[in-house]
């Protein structure tokens, strides 16, 4: 079927595993069909639908000839109506260019995704068509996300009504409600009084509402005791219901199980651990007393993720009316994890304010994100999770490729595999999702190297309770987890690593008690260059943090477990040195013959293993030097998986492999254009690895002494890196003005 014949499509829709569009990525076994009859995605049509067409048309003929021995004017066939459910999309992203351009495009895309594809909500047939005629294709997950929504919360129901108390720390058995959250955190703070300190966050939310947590720790009144921090956050999202609840479940584990865990105990003891449950307070209380409708449009209050202020860009006509009840509906507010000023206005975040990834009007302008830079910049954050679903993975920094690994990226990996053994999670950098800017920990640890990740929990936004809370948080089926701990032994692994001296530095020392000890730096960073709605970008917004920390001494020498005195921002970038020659280029071999337009042909390469070859880039270049001629180029990996594509009006086309795995590759030539006139060239490239770039730069903390009384007794530069330990001796004694 030609474009020209699809004025009045027929949407049909697509079932579980179904394809749509598959010219674009067949595997090199399968020969794509002609572009043309496949790419609007009616090639490949279920076949009880095909049926289905066939008796419809069978039967408006057998009506239009009986009408007309008749005499009567043969009944006009109605286009069917349009298949408006909303439906969860696996949709193919073999490229950082095809996951950018998915962005841009608005739709609602989900942290669940691969190095291939992006899962996506698609609220009706119109977002579906879009898709199509943006060159897409997918796989359909869930065929109707509102009847998907409604089974889940009748499963939830059904566990209620048959269970008195769940295996979870705090017995529960269904989503709690805002009001649950703030009786649980008060409920710890009386029930546990030597072990709980309730905090609340110094901004309130734009509805008014203050944000609320706890710290859990030995004599927990005295938040100068210099242990080191942990910090746990969930529901950054509103719709992230998960995430909240397995923040507070840890809470409850923690105060719960003091004293009788060997190892919950050693935890209490040596750390503090803050846990914030809800971020967004406005949004998760519109979200959880919403309606159920689970149809992702624009007024379905259950699936708000933003926050919930106007922002400057609102339009005169949205405003008014509460979070859960205006006219903007769910578009109303910024995405707080676009927000953070580390690397804000960059890809991965929109400049569209009704956008669910929107940025907000400047970095950091979000109570809800003050708040979280509050805790980090006085305490010494050295361990680090923000809880979010779904998609099951474990997400590090950074967010977006071209930022360069960061300086610590070895032992930030190993803890991340450590924390995946747990839980079952993939363990990756965030970029490798798709590109993102203001996110959480891209603030953090460039700001502090305090080491923290992303938990992306589950296999959707609230599934049923038992299921993407009880499971993932216990390690059991059908959590990936299942088996080794799940969430809860991930996190009790974080807060291990949070006290573990390797992974962050140390000061010690011996002075007067009662002195008060403060560690110190200010410092301005730029973001990314701001992108802008037309695509160009201006400069970067320069933003000013100030780290400060406070020890309280006792008697005899103290230890304080403090973050290195360099930021990661200005260390450099991590990269290895190569093991073995770059491996030569390689020449395509072409087949004999040329496929006819819309066909493929495929030839193979191999990428060597040290010790022969030590390969950080591979480069495939496709060329036929003639106007008016397209080839389009797909590679596919050792186990078959389609691992980049190269896919313009360029000539020659060229794909790019970065740190390729060695074995055997498919590279699918496909005569796009005019292939029959100009035959195609090709080869492999190789460049060796990006050896690390360290700047040798060298920050220090400020480190001063106070009386009681507030006067300064002394002063000095200490420089710290991570791992070790300094002794600062009696900071008090000298004081140089």
């Amino acid at each position: 079927m030609a474009r020209a014949d699809l004025a009045n499509p027929l949407d049909f829709g697509s079932v579980p595993g179904e394809h749509v569009r598959t010219s674009r990525t067949a595997p090199p076994d399968r020969q794509p069909a002609a572009r043309g009859a496949t790419e609007w995605g009616y090639a490949e049509m279920n076949w009880t639908k095909r049926r289905g067409t066939a008796v419809v048309g069978c039967a408006v003929a057998v009506a239009a000839a009986v009408a007309g021995l008749q005499g009567l004017p043969a009944p006009a066939q109605a286009d069917p109506p349009p298949d408006n459910r909303s439906q969860l999309l696996d949709v193919s992203t073999p490229t950082r260019a095809d996951k950018e351009k998915l962005l841009k495009l608005g739709f609602d895309v989900t942290e669940q995704a691969d190095a291939d594809s992006v899962t996506v909500f698609a609220g009706d047939a119109r977002e579906r068509s879009l898709l199509k005629s943006a060159g897409y294709q997918w796989t359909v997950k869930v065929a109707d996300v509102e009847e998907q929504n409604r089974l889940d919360r009748v499963k939830d129901a059904a566990y209620a009504a048959k269970t008195t108390v769940s295996p979870l720390p705090s017995g529960r058995d269904t989503y709690r409600r805002l009001a649950d959250y703030e009786a649980d955190l008060t409920l710890l703070a009386k029930r546990y009084p030597k072990l709980v300190k309730p905090i609340t966050l110094p901004y309130k939310t734009s509805e008014g509402r203050p944000v609320r947590g706890v710290e859990i720790t030995t004599n927990p009144q005295n938040v100068t005791d210099g242990k080191p921090v942990f910090f746990l956050m969930g529901a950054h999202h509103a719709r992230e219901w998960p995430s909240a609840e397995t923040a507070i479940e840890y809470a409850f584990d923690l105060t719960k199980n003091y004293g009788k865990n060997k190892r919950i105990t050693s935890i209490v003891q040596k750390t503090r651990t803050i846990v914030v449950p809800i971020i967004n307070v406005d949004g998760y209380n519109t979200s959880r007393e919403a309606a159920p409708k689970g149809d992702f449009s624009k007024f379905d209050y259950e699936m708000k993720r933003k926050t919930c202020e106007a922002t400057a860009k609102t339009l005169p006509e949205e405003l008014g009316g509460d979070c859960g009840n205006n006219p903007q509906g769910v578009q109303r507010g910024t995405d707080p994890n676009r927000n953070y000023p580390g690397f804000w206005g960059g890809p991965g975040a929109s400049t569209n304010y009704r956008s669910e990834t929107y940025r907000g009007d400047q970095p950091s302008i979000l109570p809800e994100v003050q708040n979280v830079r509050w805790v980090v910049s006085n305490r010494q954050v050295t361990g680090l999770i923000t809880l979010h679903t779904f998609g099951n993975l474990i997400l590090r920094p950074p967010g977006v490729m071209a930022v360069g690994a960061p300086p610590d990226e070895p032992i930030y990996k190993a803890l991340g595999a450590s924390l995946a053994v747990d839980n079952g999670y993939t363990n990756q950098p965030s970029y490798q999702l798709y590109d993102t800017t203001g996110s959480t920990e891209d603030w953090s640890y460039w700001a502090t190297g305090g080491l923290g990740f992303t938990f992306e929990i589950g296999s959707s936004f609230h599934p049923p309770y038992a299921d993407g809370v009880i499971a993932h948080y216990l390690g059991q089926a059908p959590a990936p987890g299942a088996g080794t701990g799940g969430n809860r032994e991930a996190l009790l692994t974080m807060s291990e690593a949070t006290g573990n001296a390797k992974l962050h530095s140390t000061l010690l020392g011996a002075t007067a008690p009662g002195r008060t000890l403060k560690i110190a730096k200010t410092f301005q960073t730029p973001t990314s260059p701001v992108i802008q709605p037309d695509g160009t970008a201006k400069d970067p917004i320069i933003y000013t943090d100030k780290l400060e920390s406070t020890l309280t001494t006792g008697i005899g020498p103290f230890k304080w477990s403090v973050n290195p005195s360099t930021r990661p921002y200005v260390a450099g970038r991590w990269g290895r040195d190569p093991v073995a020659p770059t491996q030569p280029s390689v020449t395509l071999t072409n087949p004999d013959g040329i496929p006819v337009k819309g066909q493929a042909e495929t030839a193979t390469f191999t990428i060597k293993a040290p010790p022969e070859a030590d390969n950080g880039k591979a480069s495939i270049k496709i060329g036929w030097n003639k106007p008016d001629v397209d080839w389009d180029v797909y590679i596919y990996g050792p186990d078959g998986k389609q691992v980049a594509q190269a896919a313009s009006l360029a000539d020659p086309e060229v794909a790019v492999l970065l740190d390729p795995v060695p074995g055997q590759y498919t590279v699918q030539v496909e005569n796009f254009d005019g292939g029959e006139t100009a035959d195609w060239t090709g080869s492999v490239e190789f460049a060796p690895p990006t050896p690390a770039s360290y700047t040798g730069v060298k920050e220090s903390w400020k480190l001063s002494c106070y009386t009681k009384a507030g006067k300064l007794l002394g002063t000095r530069d200490v420089t710290v890196d991570r791992g070790k330990t300094v002794w600062v001796g009696d900071p008090c004694r000298r004081y140089k003005g």
